[in-house]
């Protein structure tokens, strides 16, 4: 990519679309165009339209998205697919239309079956039932990265799919309902700690900077303990869902945006399947750290961060999700790239980040 091209990070306020964006910062790149959704809806087909007819972009990179973590996806459903095929219909065909040199889309590791090997390889994809409570949201993003993979085929364009594991870093989403296992996990700690300090300041400083429903710092201290009770957050201990037991991979999102602009550069269509091959598929890539801890393992590695005296209990009533749920990422590594934020220094930074943040 040209430094002074214009691109345009759909997503760029979010976890990893603000990463993606600050190292295209950082790399001297001077022509970056991002709206956020009060700007441009992106479901809205006629608005991404006109908004791709005056910007003219040429390179794109799709971060946009609706996601969320277990609850979420139990919850939101219809949302999770429906939001999330008319975000990817809208970008990826205007892109198409306005002839993009190349397309970034990314999607997610719940494309996989729930049973799939480990560590999951590119093509584990399509070979059995996926995991039941992000069902939904994986369709949208196997249908996502088979346009993708499709436009390419028919029309020779260089669009490229890249399937990030679990992410986590600044600009997380801590909502209690909607956020995903590690930063919820982490701010659950955080107030659970204050609670059992008696700690009613940085409880309501917490609650005014992200409310919880109605609740917020301005609640009553009665209103804020039956909330915190409601999301297992008691006085002396703490309440997580399922049983510790699933192993899950994390990638820190900074390292994800590092990734990103790496394919970007470096990386076209051409390269992520083997020449002369008779049907062309799974030319999506994973990325991923291929480094893997139990839920478990990650609550105490929290506990200990957030310095939590508490107990950690699990109800077990609750559903795991997929037990193991590690990619193979040898295919990335043999395009040139690797990892380098550890789990152990990433809980520690994201827990700085969020106590200023």
């Amino acid at each position: 990519m040209e430094k002074n091209a214009k691109i345009y990070v759909a997503g760029h306020r979010g976890l990893v679309g603000s990463a993606i964006w600050k190292n295209l910062e950082k790399k001297g790149y001077t022509n970056l165009v991002g709206r956020t959704h009060k700007e441009l809806d992106l479901m809205d087909g006629v608005a991404v339209k006109s908004f791709f007819d005056a910007e003219q972009p040429e390179y794109v990179i799709l971060a946009a998205a609706f996601v969320g973590g277990i609850m979420a996806n139990s919850i939101y459903r219809a949302d999770f697919i429906y939001r999330n095929l008319q975000i990817q219909q809208n970008v990826i065909g205007e892109s198409f239309r306005h002839n993009v040199k190349k397309l970034l889309f990314l999607g997610s590791t719940c494309i996989y079956p729930r049973e799939a090997p480990q560590p999951i390889p590119e093509t584990a994809l399509l070979t059995s039932p996926l995991e039941y409570t992000n069902e939904p949201y994986a369709i949208a993003k196997i249908a996502g990265l088979k346009m993708c993979e499709s436009f390419n085929l028919q029309y020779g364009t260089n669009y490229i799919a890249v399937m990030p594991t679990n992410l986590y870093g600044p600009n997380d989403n801590f909502d209690l309902v909607t956020s995903h296992v590690l930063p919820a996990m982490m701010r659950k700690m955080h107030l659970a700690k204050m609670l059992m300090e008696n700690d009613w300041d940085g409880l309501r400083k917490d609650l005014n900077r992200r409310n919880v429903g109605n609740v917020s710092g301005k609640s009553s201290n009665e209103e804020i303990v039956s909330m915190l009770a409601g999301y297992g957050i008691g006085t002396d201990s703490l309440t997580l869902w399922g049983t510790g037991r699933p192993i899950r991979e994390f990638l820190w999102s900074e390292d994800m945006a590092d990734a990103s602009v790496y394919v970007m550069e470096h990386i076209d269509f051409k390269d992520t399947y083997k020449e002369g091959e008779h049907d062309i598929r799974n030319c999506h890539i994973n990325i991923g750290s291929g480094r893997e801890i139990t839920i478990s393992r990650l609550a105490g590695l929290i506990k200990e961060t957030v310095r939590y005296d508490g107990n950690i209990l699990w109800d077990a009533s609750k559903p795991d999700g997929t037990m193991r749920k590690l990619t193979d990422v040898s295919k990335l590594h043999a395009l040139g790239w690797r990892h380098s934020m550890e789990i152990e220094d990433g809980v520690r930074t994201l827990y700085d980040w969020y106590i200023n943040n």
